[in-house]
């Protein structure tokens, strides 16, 4: 039932995309946002941040499970790459299905692009990637703290995406829906293969 639900999500998703080529709304949100010269430290690293902070995390939870002898622990770490994995394989198929033009390209005189762009522009996958990471973090560890730091940071990665010119809102959208389903996916995923696991180690 999850995986059918996704897959209509992702449907949904591509009808998006059809719809944002004939609308001006996505076009004229991200010029309000993307200034003529993005050339911002800040949101430059906060975009790159996408990549490596769920990378800490994975080894972070791998090495915390082993020091402190915690399987919770190192379940955790397993789904966060089992969600990784599942969100960025989404995101590329999608991209290549779609074949949306980054909006620099598309308009080169209205948005300007911090670096040259490369590649297919919906959904963005610094976006689905860290509210991928986010979303796993929420499931798992249910406190405020942790919760509301993540989201904040997963929406500054959205944001800078659009900022720096290289993807229209609906781009973003499409990257936190994706992000979130597949966090949703790979928590049922990994609780029923850690639970099966379990179950049979314990039969006599």
């Amino acid at each position: 039932m999850k995986i059918k639900i996704f897959c209509l999500l992702a449907a949904i998703l591509v009808s998006l995309s059809e719809i944002c080529y004939s609308q001006n709304l996505d076009i004229d949100i991200l010029k309000a946002i993307n200034p003529m010269f993005p050339n911002s430290v800040y949101w430059e690293q906060t975009t790159a941040s996408a990549y490596w902070v769920p990378g800490i995390i994975v080894m972070g939870s791998f090495g915390c499970g082993l020091l402190k002898k915690n399987e919770q622990i190192r379940q955790n770490g397993y789904e966060l790459l089992v969600n990784i994995a599942v969100s960025q394989l989404i995101t590329e198929a999608i991209k290549i299905s779609v074949n949306r033009e980054r909006p620099a390209e598309r308009y080169p005189k209205e948005i300007f692009a911090s670096s040259s762009t490369h590649g297919y522009s919906l959904p963005s996958g610094h976006t689905s990637l860290a509210f991928a990471t986010a979303t796993t973090l929420a499931l798992d560890y249910k406190k405020w703290y942790i919760v509301v730091p993540t989201n904040l940071w997963a929406a500054s990665v959205a944001y800078s995406r659009m900022y720096l010119g290289v993807h229209y809102p609906s781009d973003v959208l499409g990257g936190i829906i994706i992000g979130i389903g597949s966090g949703y996916l790979s928590h049922w995923l990994t609780k029923k293969l850690f639970h099966d696991k379990n179950h049979i180690y314990v039969q006599p």
